[in-house]
């Protein structure tokens, strides 16, 4: 996601006008969603978002940058973003070297959200309709959604550490809701029509 020198630099930068310890927070999400009502699939959406934060603390004071822009400029740029430094700390860049540790999700990924088709998540949303229509003839509408999203994350601290999450589903979930036909209405409304039938012939 961001290179281990770049990141280096980077935290140099936040500490040049003091503080005691800096971080950097990377996020890469990506994410997929659709809909299905009345038997068809619609409003598929999907779209990634990506940014780092920098944390700077300098006794009881902390101060955060944000940017959407992690080339190196953007992150030098959000790194001098910060409030004024303690008086007589300036050029302080204490950074450790960064080691990595690589953090073991509990469970493996066989096949991330992002790889998998359009097409495959729709047929998941119409096996659904195609069983809850199935359980009764009673059942009119059926409304699915589908929704994924695959989070990696980085992080890395003036004392050394530099820690990258593995790729894996942040969510994966699908709901379903139907509607059955209201058959006592039915027979209230052919019991309405028999007294009505009754009456005229009276």
């Amino acid at each position: 996601m961001i290179e281990e020198s770049v990141l280096q630099r980077t935290l140099q930068t936040a500490l040049r006008h003091g503080g005691d310890f800096a971080e950097v927070f990377a996020e890469d999400r990506r994410s997929a969603s659709a809909r299905l009502d009345d038997a068809k699939v619609e409003e598929f959406v999907s779209g990634r978002e990506r940014g780092a934060g920098i944390r700077v603390v300098r006794g009881d004071t902390t101060g955060f940058a944000h940017t959407a822009d992690m080339s190196e400029a953007g992150l030098q740029a959000a790194a001098e973003a910060r409030p004024p430094a303690r008086p007589g700390t300036e050029g302080a860049t204490n950074v450790a070297t960064l080691e990595r540790r690589t953090v073991t999700p509990p469970h493996e990924v066989g096949v991330l959200p992002e790889s998998v088709a359009k097409a495959r998540k729709a047929e998941v949303l119409e096996r659904a309709d195609h069983a809850a229509r199935s359980v009764s003839d009673s059942i009119r509408q059926v409304s699915a959604t589908y929704a994924d999203s695959r989070r990696r994350v980085l992080i890395a601290n003036s004392d050394g550490l530099l820690g990258r999450g593995r790729p894996r589903p942040h969510a994966l979930r699908r709901q379903l809701r139907g509607r059955r036909r209201h058959r006592h209405a039915d027979r209230h409304r052919g019991s309405r029509a028999q007294r009505s039938a009754s009456t005229s012939s009276t």
